[in-house]
């Protein structure tokens, strides 16, 4: 499901069962410590709360530095604010962690050609790469859409066995959490996978990452792996479970729309375009701490103290009246 049937049985891919995304990205990080030893790890400024959680309770002597992601004046991708961070600031077996679909908070992805270009840092700089992939399939629909820079990571910079170690990052994680688009939630079920240099074995590092995985959840649910298993080996499943996760992300997409036409249509104070740029669950808002705090003492909206709004709490009652909420806190402010 997520390299492709033409990558899925390559010898550099070790791949285990984990405790949903959080569990994947916690063995990531004990690994990259334990291992890998780098200085730094690099987390997009902003970021999903739990990846500094998770480093920082990891017990590691790595330092945590933030790549600029975010531009609040556009809300757009500050690309090349990253792209200048890790050129200047990384250093070889680094880590930097990359989500690899709808971006957790903004809903901001990189374009094709700026995934190429981040490929590119990350093989000259030879760093080592965590992509985190928990929503696949709720930012497009499409699963191999989804999927597109992890698999464009793989071919182009581990694919080939006759690149030398120097032209080769130090390695690859991909996190992936199967709670959002298979319903999960309660089961907590996930994947990881680590990607090698074709001249290094596997075998070693997947002796270790079975000893951290007895170590730290020794055994996942069987029940949710089963239903996962079951569903992606059965093609009259698969095919129905393909749909129904695009019709969620259609869904998303539509009221996504429908909000920042109806703040148009109100008037409401500012350029609402980014709603409708972003892609997934969530909104980025723009809106501040402040706002969003009357938005819920006043008229009971409810979204983080950072702006981001979940998007599957809107429907074709209410966003009307959440529009009219934003509106009012807009101008209040």
């Amino acid at each position: 499901m997520l390299f492709g049937p033409q990558l899925a049985q390559n010898e550099n891919i070790t791949s285990v069962q984990t405790v949903a995304g959080t569990g994947a990205n916690h063995l990531a990080a004990l690994f990259c410590g334990r291992y890998l030893r780098p200085k730094n790890v690099f987390i997009s400024n902003p970021t999903w709360d739990n990846h500094h959680l998770i480093w920082e309770t990891a017990g590691l002597d790595i330092k945590r530095k933030l790549y600029p992601y975010y531009d609040p004046l556009t809300r757009s991708l500050n690309f090349h604010g990253m792209i200048a961070e890790l050129e200047n600031s990384a250093e070889e077996n680094d880590v930097v962690i990359l989500h690899a679909c709808a971006h957790n908070p903004t809903g901001i992805d990189p374009t094709h050609p700026q995934w190429k270009k981040i490929a590119e840092i990350v093989a000259k700089k030879r760093l080592f790469v965590v992509f985190d992939s928990a929503y696949q399939g709720f930012a497009s629909g499409d699963l191999d859409a989804d999927a597109w820079a992890i698999r464009y990571f793989y071919s182009t910079l581990f694919g080939d066995a006759s690149l030398p170690m120097s032209a080769t990052p130090a390695g690859m994680f991909v996190c992936q959490s199967f709670s959002k688009n298979f319903g999960l939630y309660g089961e907590r079920i996930g994947a990881l996978h680590l990607i090698t240099p074709p001249s290094i074995s596997h075998r070693g590092a997947y002796t270790h990452l079975v000893r951290l995985i007895r170590a730290e959840i020794s055994c996942p649910s069987l029940f949710g792996e089963r239903c996962v298993h079951a569903i992606l080996t059965d093609m009259e499943l698969r095919s129905k479970w393909e749909a129904d996760v695009k019709t969620m992300a259609s869904r998303i997409q539509q009221v996504r729309m429908a909000l920042k036409l109806e703040l148009v249509n109100i008037g409401a104070q500012g350029n609402w375009d980014h709603i409708g740029r972003q892609i997934g669950m969530f909104s980025y808002t723009g809106l501040s701490k402040a706002q969003v705090h009357r938005l819920k003492e006043v008229h009971h909206v409810y979204m983080l103290e950072n702006g981001r709004m979940s998007l599957s709490g809107l429907n074709g009652k209410n966003v009307a009246y959440v529009a009219r909420a934003i509106k009012e806190v807009v101008e209040w402010d």
